[in-house]
């Protein structure tokens, strides 16, 4: 669901289908905890997390969300992990299903891993 017209996140939360919207809240949440300090911005039409270059970003689609990174690929252990708990991955996003409920713990260590790549990119 790019959304071009929205200007923060929870304009795009708000304009996303209703049974996207407690696993956006979710994510969020999730995102901010591990990076309280990163700017919240719409990049793109889709919410975006920076702290000197973006970290990581979500998008909302039919029928999941889609979560991405922003530096180089998710890890393949990550990726294997998710994998066994039956979401889709690609080599920078994973999907969650609306009937899925939202992997805290494995966000938070993709998260800990990009701020870690971003600022060794910076260097």
């Amino acid at each position: 669901m790019t959304n071009y017209s929205v200007t923060n996140v929870d304009e795009f939360i708000s304009a996303a289908p209703k049974e996207a919207h407690s696993h956006l809240h979710e994510i969020r949440a999730v995102v901010k905890s591990v990076l309280p300090n990163a700017e919240e911005k719409i990049g793109y039409g889709k919410p975006y997390y920076k702290q000197q270059r973006w970290i990581v970003g979500f998008d909302v689609y039919k029928q999941h969300i889609g979560f991405e990174i922003w530096e180089g690929q998710l890890q393949s252990e990550i990726r294997a992990e998710l994998e066994e708990k039956g979401y889709k991955t690609g080599s920078k996003t994973f999907q969650i299903r609306y009937d899925q409920s939202v992997p805290t713990s494995i966000i938070q260590k993709i998260i800990h891993v990009q701020e870690k790549l971003s600022k060794k990119e910076h260097k």
